[in-house]
């Protein structure tokens, strides 16, 4: 950024703003201007008043109503001079920026702009201000008019710089950099429009005089931003430029600054690396070598203009030369070339693949490599070429690449770069096609390999089939064995149901049996008396046995009838259950008080330790009767004959959602020999106390039925005994 030479006395930049503006302080600092910021218009004009104030930029939020009062007190406010004023806005419009321009503004800013952009507009600004000298209004100045700090200033920029007038479309004033820029003399340049300076269409399409008067337009609009342009070297070469133009008014005139930097080699190394990443994808996909090839090299020839390139193949012997690609040569060219050997004299591309390094024919028409070739290159114009061997590794020739001249040259030092991009892509590919014909070889005797161990497979899956056929034929047979088995257990199991059932039933209706028979007998003999004549005596004897008949039959059949429906809960009927959602301690805790109360003394202690909290969906009429029949299992086997026992009735969450219920005591226990057996029916170490030692086999039965769940038992000698059943909190 160039410094200004501005008047001692003018050296502050006032802004007038309720925004913070830090950055565009430090930058203006660079140029030695110094910045004061207030936000009250009362504040600017006592800081006007001051002097040393070059330049005003004002927030079109402060400077009034709508017609902008504040705008030329603050132009006219300095003495002696016009003080120029930029406008700032964040709502842009063009009805404002007319308005600003009326009352006094030297320039219009829309917001939001970039620092840098502000900057270069108060720079030039102030450079043009100072650079001209008073001129009646409306004349237009020349170069020999303009003072020696703005043509200083034009010429020492790095970049090519224009000073256009915008009324008439022409410069009227330009540095050295434009005159390389365009291939043009200043002179030329002065008697041609900017559109002269384009080509008749930008790459979009678009013809360049509408392009340039809708650029001039946005400018002229007070837009300043950085924006892309296509020129035209005098030599009809294409020059893509990103060009910032900038509107300054001065004596009643419009002039336009506008800087061009040359961005073709940006657009060219950006084009390479879109093509770069576009090959390694058509690589890396699969796609066919000579489409590959083919936009590998124009890409090559896109980057430099006039070239033609090629590529050609090494065969797999070493030594022959095959097609590759040349999109921009005939096709004969690459197949006249089909089929030669490899060798020292072999044209720039043979040589180059014999030798293992790059070949350089300056003069096809004269070079000796070419002699058997000549006649064919300078056939399609070629008269220079540049090979280079493209290696797959330190020992092995893939192919070549070539750069043709259509003049006899020495190949161009920027040509180095492309060359190596080339030969570097070109190997990927060539090497990927390689790889991929090896596999596709060794994919065929794969094939050749599973077919073959198909057949092996075959056979021995025959021979499997056969051995599962037998295999199948005996499972059948243990199937049936099996059935078998089942059925006679099942058997066995209702011979031994039936044979407890007689059992236990045999003894109350054989007593009922035989007292009745006896009463049966003494009836016939009352009868028999009663016609001889029945005496009191006989009657009372007879009453005598009736009545105690009578209590052993009530209590033999009472008895049947308990065992009776004992034996029917052997059997759950779910059908008959409720379900229902319970809280699990709320039950236990009105279970306990009836059990207690059913128990003769001496009654045993009974501890509950039910987490709180779990909740069942389940029956509790068949957990009911199962902790029943625990509790009297625990009651009668394991505490009795003690009149200090403890039952303790416990339940807590487990991991997997389900609940662990137990119920222990701390009695007798149960000897090993007994552990396997307290669930079958009728199993019972104290014949006569209990309920025919159904209890526990009941109790299994409920809960792996109904409730979904298992029971397990823990008992250790006289230690006592704990049955724990883990049962779903929903039952199935």
């Amino acid at each position: 950024m160039a410094q200004l030479n501005l008047p001692d006395t003018l050296h502050t930049i006032l802004i007038v703003s309720a925004a913070e503006h830090a950055a565009l302080a430090r930058m203006l600092a660079r140029l030695e201007l110094g910045v004061q910021v207030v936000n009250r218009g009362d504040s600017a004009l006592a800081a006007i008043a001051d002097d040393g104030v070059a330049l005003v930029l004002l927030d079109v939020a402060l400077a009034g109503s709508a017609r902008l009062e504040l705008l030329p007190r603050l132009a006219h406010a300095a003495p002696g001079r016009a003080l120029p004023v930029l406008v700032m806005s964040a709502a842009p419009s063009e009805e404002e920026r007319e308005r600003a321009l009326q009352a006094g503004a030297a320039g219009y800013l829309r917001l939001p702009c970039a620092p840098e952009e502000i900057v270069e507009k108060i720079q030039i600004e102030l450079t043009v201000r100072h650079a001209w000298p008073d001129l009646p209004r409306g004349e237009l100045p020349d170069v020999a008019t303009l003072e020696v700090n703005y043509h200083t200033l034009l010429a020492g920029s790095p970049d090519a710089i224009l000073l256009f007038d915008a009324v008439r479309g022409t410069p009227i004033d330009v540095n050295r950099n434009a005159e390389r820029l365009f291939g043009r003399t200043s002179a030329e340049l002065m008697r041609l429009r900017l559109a002269d300076l384009c080509p008749p269409a930008q790459p979009d399409g678009t013809p360049s005089r509408e392009a340039i008067d809708a650029l001039l337009h946005k400018v002229l609009g007070g837009e300043v931003r950085v924006f892309p342009m296509t020129f035209q070297h005098s030599s009809g070469r294409a020059v893509d430029c990103e060009i910032r133009l900038v509107m300054l008014e001065q004596h009643g005139m419009r002039l336009l600054h506008m800087r061009l930097v040359d961005v073709t080699g940006q657009r060219l190394a950006e084009a390479l690396r879109t093509g770069q990443n576009a090959l390694l994808e058509m690589v890396a996909r699969g796609a066919p070598l000579t489409e590959t090839l083919n936009r590998l090299l124009l890409l090559m020839e896109a980057q430099a203009p006039g070239v033609v390139c090629t590529i050609q193949l090494l065969d797999e012997d070493g030594k022959t030369v095959r097609p590759g690609a040349a999109p921009s040569l005939p096709p004969e060219y690459l197949q006249a070339l089909d089929g030669i050997a490899v060798g020292p004299r072999a044209g720039s591309c043979g040589t180059a693949m014999f030798l293992r390094e790059p070949v350089i024919a300056a003069d096809i028409a004269r070079d000796p490599l070419w002699e058997g070739y000549r006649e064919l290159a300078l056939r399609h114009g070629l008269r220079a070429c540049w090979a280079v061997p493209i290696l797959g590794d330190a020992s092995t020739v893939l192919g070549s690449f070539a750069i043709y001249y259509r003049d006899a040259r020495m190949p161009r030092t920027e040509d180095e770069r492309l060359v190596d991009v080339a030969v570097h892509l070109a190997g990927i590919a060539i090497e990927r096609t390689r790889r991929e014909a090896e596999l596709a070889r060794h994919r065929g005797h794969l094939e050749e390999l599973v077919l073959a161990r198909t057949a092996e497979l075959r056979h021995a899956k025959e021979q499997a089939e056969q051995a599962s056929a037998s295999l199948a034929a005996a499972l059948d047979n243990l199937r049936l064995t099996q059935d078998e088995l089942v059925r006679r257990d099942k058997l066995a199991a209702l011979g031994a149901l039936v044979a407890g059932v007689a059992h236990e039933l045999n003894t109350p209706i054989g007593n009922s049996l035989t007292v009745a028979s006896t009463m049966s007998e003494h009836l016939a003999t009352l009868k028999s008396r009663l016609h001889a004549g029945l005496r009191r005596a006989d009657l009372e004897q007879y009453l005598e046995a009736a009545g105690e008949a009578d209590g052993v039959i009530v209590r033999n059949l009472t008895r049947a009838g308990r065992l009776i429906a004992s034996f029917k809960q052997v059997a759950v009927d779910t059908a008959s259950s409720q379900r229902r959602r319970f809280r699990l301690d709320e039950f236990i805790a009105e279970l306990v008080l009836p059990l207690l109360a059913a128990t003769p003394q001496p009654r045993p202690k009974v501890r509950q330790q039910i987490a709180p909290d779990l909740v069942m969906d389940s029956y509790p009429g068949p957990l009911g009767q199962a902790l029943s029949a625990l509790f009297e299992n625990a009651v009668v086997h394991g505490l009795a004959g003690r009149d200090d026992g403890t039952v303790t009735i416990a339940a807590h969450g487990l991991d997997d959602g389900a609940i662990a219920l137990s119920v222990s005591d701390d009695g007798a226990g149960i000897a090993p020999e007994h552990v396997a057996r307290v669930y079958d029916p009728f199993f019972t170490t104290r014949p006569g106390a209990g309920a025919a030692g159904l209890g526990l086999h009941i109790t299994h039965n409920i809960v792996t039925g109904v409730l979904g769940g298992r029971i397990a038992l823990d008992s250790t000698p006289g230690l006592g005994a704990t049955f724990t059943l883990t049962l779903p909190a929903v039952a199935p």
